[in-house]
């Protein structure tokens, strides 16, 4: 959105806008901005050329803004390319953006944000026991960890390295569900749901190589997945389950500096949910996906399944109260920051980087938010 009321800063604060070309050979201030984009999105191109903005040739290295598609920018920070980015150049993608966008990545971050959390929060109870009287700093990191969310990522296994914990969690509860993601896909590909180990095995290839003596025989797979506990209790409206689809724009992580994007929506399925063990294999029960939804007979062209996020706090405050609509938005929020937070330390800083990332984030039926 163009539009600076409509977004509102996570943390900190930044002003963007008012660039001035300094590219090439130009000076200050000549022309107007100049943008790349190495793949054709209407979305992306109708939004720079609306507002006046030049489109770069192919082959030309004349631009201000770079919308680059995450294949090339690990071509475009390589060393080897020797390239060096002019003062005011920007590109939509941090160098190793993968620590956040691939989801086992993601959960294995957030995991170590989350352990880091429990040993700071013991330093910090020893501290106040052993000086009753505290200090700010200890009162600062008190409140820290007060606001950090419960567990915000479903238990998260990363297969085929972590089969042999998942088998061990799984055999805990006999009678959970799960969900397999491919770890860098999008729009629904390649996710199925479970709820016995026998589909997990099936799924993943023959063994290709015995296994070494002493050494446990690995299941090997086609591809790099994670499976997730499923939240099987979703929050529904009109019997339908739904996620949330809220755009993030991070300009730094050190420090921080991110919006959120207030119209944010909701993508419905087009079947009412079940948690039926017979309808696990029906996509369009459980997967939001518009790429999905839209291949079924039942889908809205008209309205995309899709629901702005205004209507649905409009249903909560009207069924559940304004607090906890307001709590549930708070909730939104401190998942989002701390999700940031969790990858802050890893993500290489760069001064030519921002990135927009769409959180996909599920409410169950106590309004708990679910990355």
């Amino acid at each position: 959105g163009s539009s600076s009321s409509k977004k509102h800063p996570v943390a900190g604060h930044v002003a963007i806008g008012g660039m001035r070309r300094s590219t090439g050979g130009r000076t200050s201030g000549s022309g107007g901005i100049i943008f790349k984009c190495d793949f054709e999105k209407h979305v992306v191109l109708a939004a720079f050329e609306r507002r006046g903005w030049r489109r770069a040739g192919e082959d030309d290295d004349d631009w201000d803004i770079y919308w680059a598609s995450v294949h090339n920018i690990r071509q475009l920070f390589s060393p080897e390319a020797g390239r060096r980015l002019g003062e005011n150049r920007l590109i939509n993608h941090f160098p190793n953006h993968y620590e956040l966008t691939r989801k086992d990545l993601m959960a294995r971050n957030i995991k170590r944000y989350r352990k880091d959390a429990g040993k700071q929060q013991a330093e910090v109870l020893q501290q106040t026991r052993s000086n009753n009287t505290g200090d700010e700093r200890a009162g600062g990191e008190r409140a820290f960890l007060e606001e950090l969310p419960l567990d915000w990522v479903p238990t998260t296994f990363a297969l085929p390295n972590d089969y042999a914990l998942f088998v061990e969690e799984f055999r805990r509860d006999p009678n959970g569900t799960w969900i397999a993601k491919p770890t860098a896909s999008a729009q629904g590909r390649g996710i199925f749901l479970v709820s016995r180990l026998q589909q997990v095995r099936r799924w993943a290839q023959a063994a290709q190589r015995p296994a070494q003596p002493g050494q446990q025989q690995q299941v090997p797979f086609r591809d790099q997945y994670v499976i997730s506990r499923y939240i099987d209790d979703p929050l529904l409206v009109g019997g339908k389950k739904f996620d949330l689809r809220l755009y993030v724009l991070v300009t730094s992580y050190r420090p921080l500096k991110a919006y959120m994007y207030r119209p944010g929506f909701c993508r419905f399925c087009v079947e009412q949910y079940t948690a039926d063990v017979a309808e696990l294999e029906n996509i369009f029960v459980h997967l939001t996906n518009v790429a999905i939804q839209k291949n079924s007979d039942d889908y809205n062209e008209q309205h995309g399944g899709k629901w702005a996020l205004s209507h649905l706090l409009l249903f909560i405050e009207s069924t559940r109260g304004k607090e906890a609509c307001n709590r549930l938005y708070s909730d939104m929020e401190g998942v989002v920051l701390h999700t940031l937070k969790a990858v802050q330390p890893v993500i290489v800083n760069d001064k030519h980087c921002f990135e927009l990332y769409g959180f996909d984030i599920l409410i169950d039926k106590n309004l708990r938010p679910w990355l």
